[in-house]
């Protein structure tokens, strides 16, 4: 984490940092001391981070239960210093409603959520579609848009691989 943090200090692009913490199956995937780095020197160089909603409620100690709370967190979690923050709601119920803020202003992206258990790699694939987007020069929020038809349509489109969670469907087209 001190390296990665090292070097993001000379980057002049938009970081992105989805910071995975926590397994599908809610096993820890980080250290506490990496955690803790990853807070103090990644976060503050951040312009967006993508924390789904157990990351978010382990990143801030709250509950997340709503988009209220989603709202709350992300605010918590802008105050550490990222730009924008895009709370995953993925693991939530109902439609799948991400929330991002981007500093000034509120917006949703709601996609129905598709009975599938093939989702391994969801979130990963939002937020490197999230960079693509914006390294085409795209503006946040047309850039979390474009990503999160994308990956509704990768896990719409996912190939069935594999008897558990298998992976979305990597080569999926954002509809047009």
């Amino acid at each position: 984490m001190d390296a990665v943090s090292a070097a993001a200090e000379q980057f002049d692009f938009p970081l992105v940092v989805d910071p995975v913490m926590i397994s599908k199956h809610g096993l820890p995937l980080m250290a506490e001391e990496a955690k803790s780095a990853m807070l103090e020197r990644l976060f503050p160089r951040a312009f967006l981070l993508t924390p789904n909603i157990p990351e978010t409620a382990a990143l801030t100690g709250m509950e997340i239960r709503s988009v209220g709370h989603m709202r709350c967190a992300a605010r918590k979690l802008a105050g550490i210093g990222a730009r924008a923050v895009l709370v995953k709601g993925g693991h939530g119920s109902g439609d799948a409603v991400d929330v991002l803020w981007d500093g000034t202003a509120w917006r949703e992206f709601r996609a129905p959520r598709i009975d599938t258990q093939h989702t391994h790699g969801t979130g990963c694939v939002y937020s490197a579609a999230i960079t693509a987007e914006l390294a085409h020069g795209a503006a946040l929020q047309t850039a979390v848009e474009r990503a999160k038809e994308f990956v509704t349509e990768a896990i719409r489109s996912n190939p069935g691989l594999g008897h558990g969670c298998g992976p979305v469907n990597h080569h999926a087209r954002r509809p047009s």
